[in-house]
């Protein structure tokens, strides 16, 4: 009897991290338990004006998931259905929060699917400790020096406090 081939489950979780939050990193620690492979893939988002570098935003993933054996950080520039294909991924894993969020999502996963019909996209809901959060909100209490101990790791904490007001 032959052995069947077991087929590597790969995600592809995308986003533009700017500055990765808990609430990213709830996705994350929950999605890397499904799949043998997840993909944390960092994109520069043409419609938002980034603090931090794609570069510096992938270190910081690469930081916060250090202790995620089966989580590797990429940067991607090109369509997302194109980037999947590539990785051989078989997911594209999105965390919502809201309402709004999910019809934002809904949308986007349309249109991969549209573009790829082999592109699968599985929402995850957000913890809700983490629904109000955005990586928006951080940046702005860390611009008036607010405490963002309890939304970030204490590498982005400092990260932002480096880059903001250069300490």
């Amino acid at each position: 009897m032959e052995q069947e081939k077991k087929i590597e489950r790969i995600a592809v979780y995308p986003g533009s991290f700017d500055p990765v939050t808990l609430g990213h990193m709830d996705i994350i620690h929950r999605a890397a338990k499904q799949y043998d492979r997840l993909i944390v893939a960092v994109l520069n988002n043409l419609s938002k004006k980034p603090l931090f570098s794609v570069e510096e935003r992938a270190e910081l993933l690469r930081q916060a998931t250090a202790d995620l054996p089966n989580v590797e950080v990429d940067v991607f520039r090109d369509l997302l259905v194109n980037y999947v294909d590539q990785k051989k991924a078989q997911v594209v894993v999105r965390g919502v929060r809201s309402v709004t969020d999910f019809e934002y999502e809904l949308q986007i996963a349309t249109t991969n699917r549209k573009l790829n019909e082999n592109v699968e996209t599985i929402f995850m809901m957000t913890n809700p400790i983490y629904s109000y959060l955005s990586s928006s909100v951080v940046k702005e209490i860390a611009q008036f020096d607010g405490d963002v101990s309890e939304l970030v790791t204490p590498e982005v904490r400092a990260a932002l406090k480096a880059k903001l007001h250069g300490e």
